[in-house]
């Protein structure tokens, strides 16, 4: 006879029952944001998840490309998920949520037209909060290795002879 041993973590019936849906992009539990459409999640160390879940949806209205995931998104933001940052993000993601609900929404990762959201971002962008967070995407989500071949990118050339042996002078498209 076998014995089972006692599984650690969540299993699916735990994970449902303590997460509540936010957006209709990720799931928000206690200290967890998931993806509802893929096989990611991040746990959160000193951000609350739906602060987290909110600058996720915040980083793809700002740098928008539909064929990225949200995971990419995710490891952009993840940075800020510190016990020094977390105070100031808190306070921007909460002016973020008042901003939404002065234009009648209950907060900002729950509207659904990104329209809308964009509308609520150009609000703020002279904020330093907003331009915290674009300011980091740049690096954030630009300098991720495994998002160059998403964007055609293959990467720097010097290790391999430099531009002008590597298709420099390919004007096709002229």
């Amino acid at each position: 006879m076998t014995e089972t041993k006692p599984r650690k973590g969540l299993n699916r019936r735990e994970l449902l029952s303590r997460s509540i849906a936010a957006g209709a992009s990720f799931v928000v539990g206690a200290g967890f944001v998931a993806s509802t459409d893929a096989a990611w999640a991040l746990e959160t160390q000193a951000l609350k998840p739906e602060t987290m879940a909110t600058l996720i949806q915040m980083a793809r209205d700002i740098y928008p490309h539909d064929h990225l995931a949200d995971e990419y998104y995710a490891i952009a933001v993840k940075g800020y998920d510190t016990a020094e940052a977390a105070d100031a993000i808190e306070a921007g993601i909460a002016g973020l949520n008042a901003v939404a609900q002065g234009k009648g929404h209950a907060d900002y990762l729950s509207i659904g037209w990104e329209r809308d959201r964009v509308d609520i971002l150009r609000s703020v962008e002279d904020s330093a909060f907003f331009q915290q967070i674009r300011g980091g995407l740049v690096t954030g989500l630009y300098n991720q290795k495994a998002v160059w071949p998403l964007f055609g990118y293959e990467g720097e050339s010097f290790s391999q002879g430099g531009y002008i042996n590597r298709g420099f002078d390919d004007i096709n498209w002229l």
